[in-house]
């Protein structure tokens, strides 16, 4: 029985903020690299990871109940702007006024 070797490189997906990929361009046509993949190498290769702290928010996951037209409502809205239903729901409690009273 004949193991493979291991892979040279995998693909790892991740989402990026347009503005992080735009500086991705910048980079990689500042240095001359040849793909958004030689620019995150480079990245990993001189970053601090030991230094680093995370400035994000700790998440955690919430179950609610909504009618389904509610949902449906959310799931095309989402689709519609470009982002997720999660973002979607984030923004509107986001904008809830600071004590307001449940009506």
């Amino acid at each position: 029985m004949s193991s493979k070797p291991p892979p040279v490189s995998a693909p790892l997906t991740f989402d990026l903020p347009v503005a992080l990929l735009a500086k991705i361009g910048t980079h990689r046509r500042r240095e001359k690299l040849r793909s958004t993949s030689e620019v995150v190498r480079l990245a990993i290769r001189e970053f601090d990871f030991g230094g680093y702290t995370t400035t994000a928010d700790e998440h955690r996951q919430v179950s609610v109940r909504l009618a389904p037209r509610v949902k449906n409502f959310l799931v095309r809205t989402a689709k519609k702007k470009g982002v997720s239903v999660g973002e979607l729901l984030r923004a509107a409690l986001e904008a809830l006024p600071a004590g307001k009273a449940a009506k």
